[in-house]
C-alpha cells in the first residue's frame, strides 16, 4: 500500500514546513527587534534574548511535532501559532530592559496582535481539516509563554505587584504538579470557560500595560482577570480529582 506521505516519513514534510516557516519568521522577527532596539536605546542583549526565546520554542515544535500531528503538512493554523510565538518572543526580550512609555505602547500593540491571532488558529485548523493534538497543545503553550511575558512586564513596569507573576506561572505549576500527582495529567474535556479565562487574562494584561492606565486601575484589572484564571484552574483540578479513578473513555463522555 502506498504511504499517504510522499516521503514515507510521516513527520518529515510537516517538520520541513515548520522549519521553513520558523526561518522566515526568524528573519522577520530580527528586523523589527533590531529597529526597536536602536530606536528605544535597548541593550545589545535584546535581540539575542528575543531570538533565543523564539529558537527554544521552535526547537520544541520540531521535537514534538511528529507525535501529535498526523497530517502531511504543517498547516496554516500552526503557522499562525508560530507567528504568535514570534510576537511573544519580541515581548520576552524586553524583560530586564528599560522600557520607556513609548515602548510600552509597542508592547500593547504587539500583545494586541498576538491576542487577535489567537482567535484565528483554532477555526483555521478546523476549516482546513488539519486540527491535531499537537496544534491544540502548541496553541496552549504559546498562550502560556505570551501570558508569562506580559505578566512579568506588568510587574516590571509597576502596573501590578509580584503576585501578577502567578498568571504566567499557573500553567507551569499545573504541569509540574502533574509529575507528582499523575491524575492531574489526565486529558480534560473541551471547555469554553478555560479558553475564555485565558483570553480574558491576556487582554487584561495588554490593557493594564497601556501607559494611560494608572497603577490602581491596572492592578484591579489584572487582579480581576487573575481571579478568573485561578478559578478556571481550580475547576479543572476539581474535575480531574473527581474523575481520578474513572476509566479514561468513561471520563471523556
Amino acid at each position: 500500500m502506498r504511504s499517504a506521505f510522499p516521503s514515507g516519513d510521516p513527520g518529515r514534510a510537516p517538520r520541513r514546513g515548520a522549519a521553513i516557516t520558523a526561518l522566515a519568521l526568524g528573519l522577520v522577527l530580527a528586523a523589527p527587534a533590531g529597529a526597536l532596539s536602536a530606536w528605544a536605546g535597548l541593550s545589545a542583549a535584546y535581540l539575542p534574548k528575543a531570538l533565543a526565546v523564539f529558537g527554544a520554542g521552535v526547537a520544541l515544535v520540531l521535537a514534538t511535532l511528529p507525535a501529535g500531528h498526523p497530517h502531511a503538512r504543517f498547516g496554516p493554523a500552526n503557522q499562525v501559532t508560530l507567528a504568535r510565538l514570534a510576537l511573544a518572543a519580541l515581548l520576552a526580550g524586553l524583560l530586564g530592559e528599560r522600557v520607556a512609555p513609548l515602548v510600552a505602547w509597542v508592547v500593547v500593540v504587539v500583545g494586541a496582535c498576538a491576542a487577535v491571532l489567537d482567535a484565528l488558529d483554532g477555526p483555521l485548523a478546523r476549516r482546513t481539516g488539519l486540527a491535531s493534538a499537537f496544534g491544540a497543545r502548541f496553541d496552549m503553550e504559546t498562550d502560556a509563554v505570551l501570558m508569562l511575558a506580559l505578566a512579568t512586564l506588568a510587574w516590571q513596569l509597576g502596573k501590578a505587584g509580584p503576585w501578577i507573576l502567578l498568571a504566567g506561572l499557573l500553567r507551569y505549576l499545573f504541569v509540574g504538579a502533574g509529575r507528582l500527582r499523575r491524575w492531574l495529567e489526565r486529558p480534560l474535556p473541551p471547555s469554553t470557560r478555560r479558553k475564555t479565562a485565558c483570553v480574558v487574562q491576556i487582554v487584561a494584561l495588554v490593557v493594564c500595560l497601556a501607559p494611560i492606565v494608572p497603577h490602581p486601575a491596572s492592578a484591579a484589572i489584572a487582579g480581576g482577570a487573575l481571579a478568573l484564571l485561578v478559578y478556571s484552574f481550580a475547576a479543572d483540578v476539581a474535575w480531574l480529582r473527581r474523575h481520578a479513578r474513572v476509566p479514561l473513555l468513561e471520563a471523556a463522555r
